[in-house]
């Protein structure tokens, strides 16, 4: 079960504003990871379910997280149905982010008081993943039109939105973009945390990249 109330996993990713996702090949790999976003100050971290062992490695990596690292807040994503949400709460992810939006999702993890992320491409499909309860929703495929562009025209008419775009480039003039538009906060994946970074043990050079990461967005909102 998760550790942490829904309510800390929203303001901690609010106020943090970056959430890295990557899909790790073994535990000692994420463990890795986990160090270097820990080092670094990114303490909501989305671990994908694209493996085949994805469920295996996040049980192990929460509960070692728990003991080693209990700041750190462990979701998992790309989760398409009830039955995997579950099996990834019953191994204690703290929340959960689909690349759709699925009522369905939305229902279980209301019961169970649980951060659900769901992924929307539309104005449509952002107001009714609000009227689900969604407090951030994942802007999803971002890369696939002007993300900006989009963030900045739906807040006009729709300040109260919280938009989580995700796979954003982690380039400095990218997440300023995102930022000045109105974003709540970005989802960085394997542009960040590659496989290289990812089979390196010295975890200074990725906890270094995810800092820069960090003051970008700090710059941004300043």
């Amino acid at each position: 079960m998760p550790r942490l109330t829904r309510m800390t996993v929203l303001s901690t990713i609010l106020e943090i504003g970056a959430v890295p996702t990557f899909t790790p090949p073994d535990t000692e790999s994420a463990w890795r990871v986990i160090t270097a976003c820990r080092d670094a100050g990114a303490l909501v971290v989305e671990i994908t379910d694209r493996a085949a062992n994805s469920l295996d490695v996040f049980r192990e990596i929460e509960a070692r997280a728990a003991s080693e690292a209990p700041e750190v807040i462990l979701g998992a994503g790309t989760v398409y149905d009830v039955p995997t949400a579950a099996l990834f709460v019953a191994a204690g992810a703290n929340f959960i982010v689909s690349p759709i939006l699925s009522p369905e999702i939305a229902r279980f993890c209301n019961r169970r008081k649980i951060a659900h992320i769901p992924g929307c491409g539309s104005a449509t499909e952002i107001s009714e993943a609000e009227e689900l309860g969604a407090e951030i929703v994942k802007l999803f495929p971002a890369g696939a039109f002007d993300g900006p562009a989009f963030i900045r025209a739906l807040l006009n008419p729709s300040p109260w939105s919280r938009i989580m775009p995700t796979a954003v480039p982690p380039t400095e003039e990218r997440i300023a973009a995102y930022f000045r538009a109105g974003a709540a906060a970005v989802g960085v994946g394997p542009d960040l945390i590659t496989d290289e970074l990812q089979a390196e043990p010295d975890t200074s050079l990725l906890a270094g990249r995810i800092r820069e990461l960090l003051g970008w967005i700090r710059a941004a909102r300043r």
